[in-house]
Order: C-alpha cells, then sequence, then structure tokens
C-alpha cells in the first residue's frame, strides 16, 4: 500500500506552486490527485475539477469522495480513486486542511503523511499582496488564520526559500530521496 501525503499550509504557502512543480517531474508510482471543489475552475491557481452543489452531493451520496469537507464558502473532496491508487502501490500527494488532518488520519492511520508547509509571515504576507486576490484587511485575516494552525503532529517543509528546494526536501520526507548533508 502506498503512502497518502497530505499537503497543508495556509492560504499563500506555496502549495498549489509545488504541486504544479511536482507534477512536471517524473517519479515512478507517485501520483498528485486533484480535488474537486465548488468553485470556478479558473478561480484561483489550484488545478482542480469545478463541480457545482449539486454535483458535489451526488459524488458525495454515491460514496464517490473518499474525504469531503466545507471551508472557506466551498465544498472540497477527494475522489475514492485514491482508494484505488494507494491499494496499487502508489504514493498519492494531495492538497489537505489543516482544520480536516483529523479526518484524513481517521480513514488513513498509518498510511498517512501529513506534511505542513510553512513560510514566514512577512514573506506570506508578501505572497498574498503579490497575487493580488484580498484587500488588506482580508490579509491580515489570512495571516492571523495561519498563525492558529502552526505545524503540530506533522511534518514541516519550509517555502521561505526556492520551490526546488522545497520539491527536494518534499521528496526527502516521502523516502524517495536521499538527505545530503554539506561536508565541512
Amino acid at each position: 500500500m502506498g503512502k497518502l501525503i497530505w499537503l497543508m499550509g495556509p492560504s499563500g504557502s506555496g502549495k498549489d506552486s509545488l504541486l504544479a512543480e511536482l507534477r512536471q517531474q517524473e517519479h515512478e508510482q507517485l501520483l498528485i490527485a486533484h480535488r474537486y471543489i465548488t468553485r470556478a475552475a479558473n478561480a484561483g491557481n489550484e488545478n482542480h475539477i469545478a463541480l457545482s452543489q449539486q454535483e458535489f452531493f451526488i459524488r458525495a451520496k454515491q460514496n464517490l469522495l473518499a474525504l469531503s469537507w466545507y471551508a472557506n464558502g466551498f465544498y472540497y473532496g477527494l475522489g475514492i480513486e485514491i482508494d484505488l491508487w494507494l491499494h496499487a502501490g502508489f504514493d498519492v500527494v494531495v492538497n489537505g486542511s489543516r482544520a480536516h488532518l483529523s479526518q484524513a488520519q481517521a480513514r488513513y492511520g498509518t498510511s498517512l503523511l501529513p506534511v505542513c508547509l510553512t513560510v514566514s509571515p512577512d514573506i506570506l504576507r508578501q505572497r498574498l499582496q503579490t497575487r493580488g486576490r484580498e484587500n488588506d484587511a482580508e490579509i491580515a485575516a489570512r495571516l492571523e488564520r495561519a498563525a492558529h494552525y502552526p505545524p503540530f503532529n506533522c511534518h514541516t517543509v519550509n517555502n521561505d526559500g526556492s520551490l526546488l528546494q522545497s520539491v527536494e526536501r518534499l521528496l526527502i520526507l516521502m523516502g524517495r530521496k536521499e538527505e545530503h548533508y554539506a561536508s565541512l
């Protein structure tokens, strides 16, 4: 059975960029799952599958979602296909939710690898301002929310540096790459 890598982090921490970079690289037996979300396909940077609320609820009622939750005004789900991939021996990376980690832990137990993507508050503020989707009050609220979800009970990847460094650190945590230490 593969591992489910539950990638979490505040909005603006770089989860979508990290997942996009992982998709560009070739890794045997590694899949990146798309989330099913009740928001427009062109909203934000996430590569997701847009569903109406009706479509989402039909999938949920038919047990086609392995996990689902409601946050930030939208419904989010991970398709049951991730269970098939895990049972086939694939590691699966998902854009998870910090607030719903316990739901994933209950379903996947020791097959779950929780990873918190961290970024310093100053860099997070700068990224949120640069993307221009939120006003100053909304940015302040996002920074406050980020402070309420400190990384605990998960492995951390700091994303203050380059994206490639963060991808490398994630691959090391997943056991897909060896860590090399600089010699003195």
